[in-house]
């Protein structure tokens, strides 16, 4: 029988339908879905075997959820997701603010309905996506908000005293009956409003201006916050923290690789972008890469976390740097360059909490130094560590067995050691760029020797990456000024920034010899 059709309570008995509390609606089509092998929680990366599974046992247990969990890690989105799992339409007494069970009515009005039209009180469906409500816990949010209030209006409306039952107007939680209702950052809360869930979560009372009426309400109550440390704005009470029976621990994804599938799935390019921007795996790496050197810098707040939103936004920017360079040139097609990383500060800066040192240093100089760490991470990724060969050569005679090998990078500084430089353009047309970087003796050869199959582009890239990656070992120098990158040797740039001073080099040779800086 199509349940639409059913328009009474009278037809709703003869159907033989049987009212199910939404946890036990959750949980049956939780087993179900677990059954079959199905994933509740589509397009959740990285939590397969820690906040998924936690999440299931909580909702097999018809528990109330806390996630609790740093900025930008789903928290949200794990909730709203839990609204597939209930039932795709329930029925109500038609006109109830409270989604009232025809079986089990809660309100007066429904009540009221079923005294005076009994078989014949009006019932109809709701889709799951109406019994959802979510709250975003700010500092104004009142009971009234939450719970309700007596509405004068309605009072004088309807010609009632305030002593009228009639005069409540419901809140957002009795709106929810039946459903989902989430209160996000609930520290946020203040304690008086806290303390006001405390029946509902565990009693199902609820008391609006003197009213006290038993309302035993069946929700599933979702909460999110960050862990109490994270600021001094508030924390959760601890009765309510009681009486919230699973709290589940979120975090950021602990490898490489989901990080770059949740960027992949949530970074908005348009198609057109797609067609003319080629974004190779190196430079999606190197982002990725942003964010995990972020969360473990010094300078950067611990407790307040980095969250995917930054590798996301810095994605989009670095696309949108290569769109903007290609249609300054009238090009057809590009790909995004290790230049175009300097485009993706403005989405670092907005998206990392510092700390006194941070601050001292300044963000913008903060977040160019996570990009030189990102690409001095990745880069032994892809050739020889530096640091290998710049360590200082024993100066003792050794066999031919122990030879040290030759230095895979000498060609190239050695370039540079002659009084040559590389200046890089960051709007500068790909042809002429691919032109600049064949200037560097001995490049090309080296990055053909580690990668023989790459095509003029991809050896173009990385060639552009040995310069940077040399950068940030220190064997070259690097200098952004003026819409472009400087490339020079280190100790030339080291005495025009009159670093030596008046030092004498005959005697400080030792500090400042070859192999050192090589």
């Amino acid at each position: 029988m199509d349940i639409k059709k059913i328009k009474t309570l009278g037809q709703l008995k003869k159907s033989g339908y049987k009212a199910k509390s939404v946890k036990e609606e959750i949980r049956d089509n939780l087993i179900n879905s677990i059954r079959n092998k199905e994933n509740p929680f589509t397009g959740i990366l990285g939590y397969e075997d820690t906040v998924i599974p936690d999440t299931e046992r909580a909702l097999l247990s018809r528990h109330n959820i806390l996630f609790l969990g740093l900025r930008g890690q789903a928290k949200t989105r794990m909730a709203r997701q839990m609204v597939e799992l209930m039932d795709e339409y329930i029925p109500i007494i038609a006109g109830s603010e409270v989604n009232d069970d025809p079986l089990n009515p809660l309100s007066k009005f429904a009540k009221d309905q079923i005294a005076e039209y009994a078989e014949d009180t009006p019932v109809q469906w709701i889709h799951r996506s109406e019994r959802y409500g979510e709250k975003l816990a700010t500092p104004d949010v009142s009971v009234a908000d939450l719970i309700g209030d007596i509405d004068p209006i309605k009072a004088a409306n309807m010609k009632l005293s305030f002593a009228d039952e009639k005069v409540i107007h419901y809140g957002i939680i009795p709106r929810s009956n039946r459903g989902i209702f989430v209160i996000n950052e609930l520290p946020d809360l203040q304690a008086r409003i806290q303390v006001a869930l405390f029946n509902i979560l565990q009693e199902g009372d609820i008391q609006i201006r003197g009213f006290k009426l038993r309302m035993p309400l069946d929700i599933l109550f979702i909460f999110t916050a960050n862990p109490e440390d994270y600021t001094n704005r508030g924390s959760i009470v601890t009765p309510l923290k009681d009486r919230i029976e699973s709290q589940i621990l979120t975090h950021y994804p602990k490898d490489l690789e989901t990080s770059l599938a949740i960027t992949e799935q949530e970074a908005d390019i348009l198609p057109v972008q797609k067609e003319k921007v080629l974004v190779s795996d190196l430079i999606k790496r190197l982002i990725e890469q942003v964010a995990f050197e972020a969360r473990a810098n010094e300078y950067v707040d611990k407790k307040s976390g980095v969250s995917a939103r930054l590798t996301i936004a810095a994605f989009e920017n670095a696309v949108s740097s290569a769109e903007r360079r290609a249609i300054i040139h009238d090009e057809a097609q590009t790909q995004v360059w290790i230049s175009d990383l300097s485009g993706i500060i403005p989405a670092i800066t907005g998206k990392i909490e510092l700390v006194y040192e941070g601050e001292q240093e300044g963000p913008y100089q903060v977040a160019v130094n996570l990009v030189d760490k990102s690409i001095r991470t990745q880069f032994i990724q892809y050739f020889p560590n530096p640091d290998q060969v710049k360590k200082k050569r024993s100066t003792g005679k050794k066999s031919v067995e122990e030879k040290e090998p030759e230095n895979p990078y000498k060609s190239i500084t050695r370039w540079f050691d002659a009084g040559n430089h590389l200046d890089i353009l960051l709007d500068m047309k790909d042809a002429d760029k691919i032109a600049t970087l064949y200037k560097v003796d001995g490049l090309y050869g080296f990055v053909k020797k580690y990668f023989p199959q790459a095509n003029e582009k991809e050896n173009a890239l990385l060639m552009e990456f040995v310069l940077h990656g040399l950068s940030s070992y220190s064997l070259i120098s690097k200098k952004v000024v003026d819409g472009k990158i400087e490339f020079k040797d280190l100790m030339g740039s080291m005495m025009n920034l009159g670093s030596l001073g008046s030092m004498n080099l005959d005697e400080e040779a030792d500090d400042f010899n070859e192999e050192d800086y090589r």
